[in-house]
């Protein structure tokens, strides 16, 4: 079975590539991309696509690797035998499996999201190598190995927030979400918008494209941040005609909390208008 995106997630031909490489030399994918370029809906996609389940670890700063393995409720263990509860007796009361865990002990090929791995401790994917080369860890409470019943598709996602280890990386495939070109995110917009008045499209992608050529920008809108305008424009009645002379180095369109998201980008758009839109000035 290969992924071919879907109707609600438009891959590009490399994307795909990328996919069909991981599930048949069954290695961790590693995705990385601006924020809001779909890393984390691609394994929702390949999952609903596929018709396969789908663990998700949504990793933190504070997030342990051991955590995705399993963990031993110590605490509730010894509270259990203050109270007399004849459940102490039993250590694997007291064993929460982790989402590695749950994928590893599928009856069926499920989709493993590891999502923003790179927030975690830079140690974090160090302490996976194993358990996701070999498909197997030990849990030694239980004295037991666990091992995979099917090797899970693995989806890795990474913001850059920081560098992964180079052992972690030679057991993973890479790809890069290009953004996408205006063709293409004409064609994501008519994915959330399949009856939008195609006036109001192609303005609204003029000026967002506008804002993304602006140098000096903090974040640039990205293509989350271009839905939720597009929903206020909507939501305003605009019907396009009334962006068609706007130029965002001269105007601040409305709703731009959807699009800016710090101060020193709006001082940026505002300094623009403020010198008559000569954008080399700043």
């Amino acid at each position: 079975m290969a992924f071919e995106g879907s109707k609600n997630y438009i891959a590009s031909k490399d994307l795909k590539i990328s996919v069909k490489a991981a599930m048949h030399l069954e290695k961790p994918l590693l995705i990385k991309g601006e924020p809001g370029t779909g890393k984390t809906l691609l394994a929702e996609e390949i999952a609903t696509v596929l018709n396969k389940p789908l663990y998700t670890w949504h990793i933190k700063s504070t997030t342990k690797a051991q955590q995705g393995l399993y963990e031993y409720d110590a605490v509730s263990r010894l509270r259990d035998s203050q109270l007399g509860l004849e459940k102490v007796a039993q250590i694997g009361n007291y064993i929460v499996k982790g989402v590695i865990w749950k994928a590893f002990d599928s009856e069926e090929q499920s989709v493993l999201l590891i999502d923003e791995i790179d927030k975690a401790d830079i140690e974090f994917p160090n302490d996976l190598l194993l358990e996701l080369d070999r498909m197997e860890f030990d849990c030694y409470e239980l004295q037991k190995r666990v091992k995979a019943k099917h090797r899970p598709i693995i989806i890795i996602t990474s913001n850059n927030e920081k560098e992964l280890p180079d052992a972690f990386l030679r057991r993973c495939l890479f790809h890069y979400i290009q953004f996408p070109d205006k063709q293409q995110m004409e064609a994501i917009v008519q994915v959330h918008f399949p009856n939008l008045n195609q006036r109001l499209m192609q303005e609204a992608l003029r000026l967002f494209y506008q804002f993304r050529e602006i140098q000096g920008l903090k974040k640039r809108p990205s293509t989350s941040e271009l839905i939720d305008w597009i929903k206020l424009l909507i939501m305003d009645g605009t019907e396009g005609d009334e962006l068609s002379n706007m130029d965002v180095f001269k105007e601040i369109p409305q709703h731009i909390e959807a699009l800016i998201k710090n101060e020193k980008d709006l001082d940026i758009l505002n300094h623009f208008k403020q010198i008559g839109g000569n954008s080399n000035a700043y």
